[in-house]
């Protein structure tokens, strides 16, 4: 018969420093309101420091190689808890005139996370910001209104926000991102894979890919109201579509064709040998794809709303 893993518990109620023997292998954070930051270790094992709380206690488990930081009375805990609890839009009921459902909201919690790079991270936030540093076993970012920051991820990383907004600072894994008001920004892009889709969300994507790159780029980005600007790398390699139904467009490249002039306006061609794919599109936003300058590759990527 298997061994049970052993289960530890806290109940967290004021500015604390735990540090956990046991190996962290998964770590699953839910918090409404305050701030989360989870950073690679370097050496050491994982360790947690809540600065701040206000509200009711936070309940930590670890069981197994599975580390939870969350509330005992909400409904979100478990692998699949608050991707449930997220997707079925709880904070609507939340947010009606009934007394219980608005102090479920009133609670706070500033939280720093420092766990193995390898760890497999799942961050869910209400109103709160989250960062997420050095992580490379993969990161899921679930959030209603705040914002997350992702810095130097190298797994496959997962957003899904209503109207917070991400920031991707070098990370080199494939990025998922899907909002509804919220806007995602790509600094120094280093990942093949790029598949985002807002409904009324900016998109500023500012790529640079290594050309020795095992596998070709594969961008996707979809918009109804919200601009998208793509700095790409010189030389690019990529068939590129691109188009509008009534936004303005702008192209740096010569071997890409504008076309359309009432209407629908279209951005498309090959750069390079075309091994990869670049296809954006938007209703009502406009687009823009810029070259990203060689000699001054830390130039900091814009979008310039009087040409869209």
């Amino acid at each position: 018969m298997a061994e049970q893993a052993s289960q530890s518990t806290w109940h967290i109620a004021e500015p604390q420093k735990l540090t956990f023997e046991q190996p962290v292998t998964e770590l699953r954070v839910r918090l409404v309101s305050g701030t989360v930051n989870v950073v690679a270790a370097e050496e050491g094992p994982a360790r947690l420091e809540a600065s701040a709380i206000d509200g009711p206690p936070l309940y930590v488990v670890q069981e197994g190689g599975v580390l939870t930081v969350s509330y005992e009375d909400l409904p979100w805990n478990g692998s699949q808890g608050f991707k449930a609890w997220f997707e079925a839009k709880p904070w609507k009921a939340w947010s009606g005139s009934a007394s219980e459902g608005r102090k479920a909201w009133e609670r706070s919690a500033a939280v720093t996370l420092t766990v193995p790079a390898a760890t497999r991270v799942h961050v869910g936030v209400v109103g709160a910001t989250a960062f997420v540093s050095g992580i490379s076993g993969g990161t899921d970012v679930n959030g209603v209104s705040g914002d997350a920051t992702l810095v130097g991820l190298s797994g496959r990383v997962k957003t899904h926000t209503v109207s917070g907004s991400v920031e991707a600072q070098s990370v080199t894994g494939d990025l998922g991102f899907h909002s509804v008001s919220g806007g995602l920004t790509v600094v120094d892009g280093a990942g093949v894979s790029v598949r985002a889709d807002s409904v009324s969300g900016d998109m500023l994507i500012d790529l640079d890919l290594d050309p020795a790159a095992a596998r070709p780029v594969d961008i996707a980005l979809n918009s109804v109201s919200g601009q998208v600007a793509i700095r790409l790398p010189h030389p690019a390699d990529a068939r590129v579509e691109a188009n509008t139904a009534t936004g303005g467009v702008s192209n740096a490249f010569e071997d890409l064709r504008v076309s359309g002039q009432l209407g629908t306006k279209r951005i498309t061609g090959t750069l390079g040998a075309g091994t990869g794919t670049l296809r954006a599109t938007t209703v009502s936003g406009g687009i823009a794809l810029l070259r990203r300058p060689q000699a001054d590759a830390d130039a900091p990527l814009t979008l310039d709303k009087k040409v869209l």
